[in-house]
């Protein structure tokens, strides 16, 4: 609990109108987009500079005050949840990008900014930074770092880690580390930088990225195919990849989906398809050209239903809104969603499908799907109510048992949603014995006080 004192300190540090205290303050910054926790926080504290998160990081450790790092709030795990109380450290204000670099393609920026600002600057530029998770238009790009987000073009283009480069941190001692560098080969010691891609905040504070870029590619074109079953749909994903082909996006809907996006948008779609698998390839043109045709006869030979080519980049957009819609589209079903992220090899699609529907059959309820179908992370979604106990337990029963399906198929239990407070309870089935109590080691040398973001990860 932060004592009066303690509270007038952060006011000079910061300014008095970047300390929030007021209880509606508080409760904007007390839940995450997604999951049922809750928790206020004693204050929320918005820095502007460096020094200003020193300061702060300085003040927490001599009282050992819980921080919580927080970008857009726009995660679905509970990682930024202030689950102990103590400090909400938001870095929105701090959102400069310091340089885009053609020549070396490379940017530097700092955490508070927008994914989308940060992916319109670099469109001007005719650059590209792959990483896309659905919530790109409210992300900061700190948040992409603490989750190691994903997205559609992970399957051809992979995740944050693989662009990120270097990091500035604030480390719990309030000293200021510099790890990684601007080249993109480094063999310098341990990937550090690395170490905290995807680490939640719960071993420094991010306060400026360095990261990788690609060129714009060619050309890209799309293509959809609807099918007679879900299953179906995860098979052809498999011979795609088979045939060697890598496309920049391999996304699917269920039948669900369908009819309750088409419920909310009345966009036209083929509600009467189990599923609708949709495919994006780029590249230069002719090569674009020749793997959607043999996506397309893949998908045939599978006797898919209407396949065909977008006509152009307006339907083509139209057609990506379908997956883009679908969390709304979940989300706004029912008081209570539990919407999983769990990943298999690509091979394993088709049987874990059958298996989580097995699973939501048994124990009552019905499970909708969509995923990044290309990297064999899959959202199967069960509608629930937390008020209602009985049918809750029941519906938190079929998710321990999807998650293990996923991880007898070889699966782990999170592809991009991350740990927080959702996935706690399946670290131990999850990770190696050994691998776990590195992680705790690990924590404990960055943190021995365990000020940074409490309470995540595992149980404790």
């Amino acid at each position: 609990m932060l004592n009066p004192a303690q509270i007038e300190k952060l006011k000079a540090i910061v300014g008095e109108r970047n300390v929030l205290t007021g209880q509606e303050d508080l409760l904007a910054y007390s839940y995450d987009a997604a999951t049922m926790w809750t928790h206020l926080p004693d204050a929320v504290v918005i820095p502007q500079t460096l020094q200003q998160i020193v300061q702060i990081v300085n003040l927490a450790a001599d009282g050992k005050i819980p921080i919580t790092p927080r970008g857009g709030g726009t995660n679905v795990s509970g990682g930024s949840i202030p689950i102990r109380g103590g400090i909400v450290l938001c870095t929105t204000k701090m959102n400069r990008i310091i340089n885009i670099n053609k020549a070396t393609l490379v940017a530097e920026l700092e955490p508070g900014v927008l994914l989308l600002d940060f992916q319109q600057a670099l469109a001007k530029e005719g650059l590209f930074y792959p990483p896309d998770p659905q919530s790109a238009q409210g992300c900061t790009m700190g948040g992409t770092i603490a989750e190691n987000a994903g997205g559609p073009y992970g399957v051809k283009y992979g995740v944050t880690k693989q662009y990120l480069l270097g990091l500035q941190v604030v480390l719990a001692t309030g000293e200021v580390v510099n790890l990684g560098s601007k080249t993109i080969k480094n063999r310098m010691g341990y990937e550090m930088a690395t170490l905290f891609c995807g680490s939640e905040g719960t071993l420094g504070i991010v306060t400026r990225i360095t990261v990788r870029l690609l060129p714009v590619p060619k050309a890209q074109k799309t293509m959809f195919a609807v099918f007679g079953d879900i299953e179906s749909a995860g098979e052809a994903v498999s011979r795609i990849i088979g045939a060697g082909i890598i496309p920049a996006k391999i996304e699917f809907v269920d039948n669900w989906f369908l009819r309750r996006i088409e419920e909310l948008t009345h966009m036209g779609l083929p509600v009467e398809a189990e599923a609708l698998l949709l495919v994006q390839c780029d590249g230069y043109p002719q090569s674009v050209e020749a793997e959607i045709e043999q996506v397309l006869n893949i998908c045939r030979d599978m006797e898919a239903g209407e396949t065909r080519a977008a006509v152009d980049q307006a339907e083509a957009d139209r057609l990506w809104q379908i997956r883009k819609s679908a969390f709304g589209a979940i989300y706004s079903s029912s008081p209570t969603i539990l919407s999983e992220d769990i990943t298999v090899p690509r091979d394993k699609i088709s049987a874990l499908i059958k298996k989580c529907r097995d699973a939501g059959k048994k124990h009552g309820f019905d499970v909708h799907f969509t995923g990044h179908a290309g990297d064999g992370n899959i959202h199967p979604s069960i509608q629930t109510d937390f008020n209602n106990k009985e049918n809750f337990q029941r519906a938190l029963k079929a998710v321990d048992e999807m998650v293990e399906a996923a991880l007898e198929l070889g699966g782990v239990v999170s592809g991009e949603h991350g740990i927080g407070l959702e996935k706690q309870r399946y670290m131990k089935q999850g990770i190696d014995p050994l691998a776990l109590d590195l992680m705790k080691k690990i924590k404990k040398a960055f943190d021995p006080d365990n000020i940074f973001n409490p309470g995540k990860y595992w149980e404790e």
